[in-house]
């Protein structure tokens, strides 16, 4: 009984984690003009094939990437992004405290989806960012995860919208 109930367990879990949205791939694909200035943000996922990171790192970077392109999709057309990250790379704490410097680095794909359309891809491209792990305090006390999302969010605003939703000087994790 117990194992029938198990067997029911996973399998709803295996049929839920198949509906997860995840990038579809492609060549990139800009987004159209028209939509560049009606989109609104949507639903933001994440997903990696294998990540080495603390476990709140997909609720960190979808709500930097989200906070950014607040700034930048200025519309009313709800636009779904799907993020599929690659590689990231923190900087080392003990590494940036002895040399007094380092970087964070963080690369993937993103995707901007229609759910008005049927999930239709409106837009593909490749994001990659490095950025600094702000000196030996920053690098021994600094949020390594949300100043690499805080400047993953800017690159996407910067390549979709050709804006950075942000003027210069100190924001939240990094020096926008």
């Amino acid at each position: 009984m117990k194992s029938a109930a198990t067997a029911v367990l996973a399998a709803a879990l295996l049929a839920s984690a198949a509906c997860a949205p995840v990038v579809q791939g492609g060549p990139p694909l800009d987004l159209p003009p028209g939509l560049q200035e009606t989109a609104q943000v949507g639903a933001i996922y994440m997903s990696s094939d294998w990540l080495q990171a603390e476990d709140d790192f997909a609720e960190t970077l979808t709500d930097e990437v989200g906070e950014e392109l607040s700034r930048c999709m200025h519309g009313t057309a709800p636009i779904d992004i799907r993020i599929h990250i690659d590689e990231m790379h923190r900087a080392d704490r003990l590494g940036v405290l002895l040399n007094g410097d380092g970087a964070h680095t963080l690369s993937g794909v993103v995707e901007f989806v229609d759910p008005s359309r049927g999930n239709r891809v409106v837009g593909r491209f490749p994001v990659a960012v490095a950025t600094s792990a702000q000196g030996r305090l920053g690098g021994l006390l600094g949020d390594r995860q949300m100043m690499v999302s805080e400047e993953f969010g800017r690159a996407i605003c910067d390549q979709a919208f050709g804006r950075n939703p942000r003027d210069r000087g100190t924001h939240n994790a990094t020096r926008g």
